[in-house]
């Protein structure tokens, strides 16, 4: 897939935008063909130097750009030549859909483990150990906590487990 392509994709310009921040973006949505040094990106942006080295090590650690380092031989000044490899954006954004259906598994079991009390004044959720602790009444106003249902959220989450499983084509 080129990078017009991908960098259409709403999914993919959300990433990118989680991995880079604002500032990082235009380094992340302008990728040029073949190598490009951060001098020359930041030039070419009209950005600072640190924010586009910023969002190029960003993009390296995440495996979406490469360099190789030249010696100038009189010198002896290292300049990078950065290439962008967005075809591992598809695989990475795969892995955070397993990081993510792995963490909320760990938050279901959680929620559907624990007994939950509410401070309705001051929305502060304890659970049932925490309220205990304070004689069932909020810490922060006085006020009584009440015995929580989070049927809604655990039901929700279901959904969304449910929905991941069937885009990662996980048997539940």
């Amino acid at each position: 897939m080129a990078f017009e392509d991908l960098l259409e994709d709403p999914v993919i310009q959300k990433y990118l935008h989680e991995l880079v921040g604002p500032t990082g973006m235009p380094v992340a949505a302008a990728p040029p063909d073949g190598e490009v040094t951060d001098e020359e990106l930041a030039e070419d942006l009209d950005l600072e130097l640190n924010d586009v080295r910023r969002a190029l090590f960003i993009l390296y650690e995440n495996d979406l750009a490469t360099y190789r380092r030249l010696r100038d031989e009189d010198s002896g000044w290292l300049t990078y030549l950065w290439t962008f490899e967005y075809d591992n954006i598809p695989e990475n954004l795969e892995e955070e859909m397993h990081r993510l259906h792995e963490a909320l598994e760990d938050r279901q079991e959680y929620e559907r483990n624990h007994e939950f009390y509410l401070c309705e004044i001051c929305s502060i959720r304890f659970e049932f150990g925490e309220a205990m602790d304070f004689g069932f009444e909020c810490p922060e106003c006085g006020s009584p906590v009440e015995s929580m249902d989070n049927d809604r959220l655990v039901h929700a989450m279901d959904d969304r487990l449910a929905a991941l499983e069937d885009e990662l084509n996980i048997d539940a």
